[in-house]
């Protein structure tokens, strides 16, 4: 199920990971961590990614700077030691925002996305591509078309319109993933993200080819928790149920082998949030509100205050189940360090924002640091689950925070949801139609990865296996939770 096998990029952020959990639990970090480069590509050795063996070692020293949660575009000084900078993050390193980076190096620079046309072009007699060129880029010359580049303006109704699908679209697949165009080429045809507009949800990296887009992460200041006297609890998503094979009471236990003391399913949380968001729709609807979306998810909840702050009185003002469970962690024990594990990027940001939580993994880092250990998680022991409802476990797939939220409603009000699928500025442009204009629905679910959370840019398993195993884990559960 894992995806290290399928994905180079995966399989390097996992073993960056995975080496620094070692050099850690060995007490030898500073003293082994610019070695990292040299053990992970050794010479003559098979997993040769970039052009030379050098670059792909520069780009894996990138890799662990941000690993140990630095910005890479504050390292201005190469010859600086890696060792140098793990006993710094060893010292005082704390998590801050913005939470992604950008590797320079690892940028291929991708050309500019843009309509082609490809050598499956006939030189037909109807020539629609031109036809339905309102800007005069089409010509054609020795027997088929060309697009002129200074013309076009990518409006694809070539695309469209050609009986052959001859014209193609090249995209930059970071800039293609972005749901709010916050990523571009700099002056120097290298990747930047612009921080006014990022929402932190990560589909850039998620989509880079050359791992150039890079997270920084916290898994230092975890294993420093972990270690210590403390008491550590490890809230672990919904979503986590399809990441690993042995089910959910069996990744308890691989969690307490890891160094947690106590786990808790977000999905209380999540039962939490489902009461609290029914009572909110109930009491809207009443007074005559048009519709009212959904808050569970960070990226999108950023997505609205950037750049669509007209929907932010339709968005429910009830927090998100990793709040709700990491309230209750803290009522079970004042003193504990909450650490949230889960499938987005973006709850690293919510993370910095909430006082209740202390540190954001998400499953790559987890599968890392079990695999680093030597924990199998099939071969654990079943633990004892907690009392969360199937509607609860069910938040991790798209439809089921309606679901739930509905289920809560009862029949005290019709529900009538709406589903947004993936986030993108054209759909928050249909949700601002909505203030105006009609509604189909009156209860907007938006997930801004595909599938839902199991589709998040921190995931380790494939969407739709991960989606069947959470809906087949969500429906075998009791849904005994009321709405008192």
């Amino acid at each position: 199920m894992s995806l290290q096998n399928k994905n180079m990029v995966c399989a390097l952020r996992l073993g960056v990971i995975g080496h620094i959990a070692q050099a850690f639990w060995e007490d030898r970090l500073p003293e082994t961590i610019d070695n990292i480069p040299f053990v992970m590509r050794p010479r003559n050795g098979p997993d040769q990614t970039r052009c030379c063996i050098y670059k792909d070692r520069a780009i894996l020293r990138e890799r662990i700077i941000a690993a140990l949660g630095f910005r890479l575009e504050d390292q201005t000084d190469d010859s600086v030691p890696l060792r140098q900078l793990a006993e710094q993050a060893l010292e005082d390193q704390t998590p801050n925002w913005p939470i992604l980076t950008v590797c320079d190096i690892a940028c291929h620079g991708c050309m500019k996305a843009r309509y082609f046309v490809s050598d499956a072009c006939q030189g037909c007699v109807a020539r629609s591509c031109a036809g339905s060129c309102r800007f005069g880029a089409i010509s054609f010359a020795q027997g088929r078309s060309y697009i002129d580049a200074n013309k076009c303006r990518n409006c694809g109704q070539c695309h469209e319109h050609c009986p052959y699908q001859a014209i193609v679209r090249l995209n930059v697949p970071c800039e293609a993933a972005c749901p709010v165009q916050a990523i571009h080429k700099g002056p120097d045809g290298r990747a930047e993200i612009d921080f006014d507009k990022c929402t932190s949800c990560g589909r850039c990296m998620r989509a880079c080819p050359f791992g150039a887009v890079m997270e920084r992460s916290e898994v230092l200041e975890v294993l420093l928790a972990l270690r210590s006297e403390a008491h550590v609890t490890a809230l672990v998503a919904p979503a986590m149920v399809g990441q690993f094979k042995g089910g959910l009471p069996r990744i308890i236990t691989a969690l307490k082998a890891l160094g947690f003391d106590e786990v808790m399913e977000v999905a209380a949380g999540a039962d939490v949030t489902s009461r609290k968001e029914a009572e909110e729709f109930v009491e809207r609807m009443a007074r005559g509100d048009k519709f009212m979306t959904t808050s569970c998810c960070p990226a999108y909840v950023e997505a609205v205050r950037r750049h669509a702050p007209n929907l932010a009185p339709f968005v429910s003002s009830t927090r998100t189940p990793m709040h709700y469970t990491a309230e209750l962690s803290r009522e079970a024990n004042p003193e504990t360090i909450n650490v949230f594990l889960g499938p987005c990027v973006a709850k690293r940001t919510e993370g910095l924002n909430d006082p209740l939580v202390d540190f954001v993994l998400t499953f790559e880092e987890v599968g890392a640091l079990l695999d680093a250990r030597g924990i199998n998680v099939e071969n654990c022991e079943e633990a004892e689950l907690g009392n969360a409802s199937g509607a609860g476990r069910g938040y991790a797939i798209s439809g089921g925070v309606a679901a739930a939220v509905r289920k809560m409603v009862d029949d005290r009000e019709a529900v009538r949801p709406i589903f947004v699928n993936g986030l993108s500025l054209q759909a928050l442009r249909k949700m601002q139609s909505y203030i105006d204009g009609a509604c189909p629905g009156n209860l907007i679910e938006v997930m801004t990865c595909v599938g839902g959370c199991v589709g998040g840019a921190g995931v380790l398993a494939e969407a739709d296996k991960a989606a069947r195993l959470v809906d087949r884990f969500a429906q075998s559960s009791p849904d005994s939770v009321s709405r008192d």
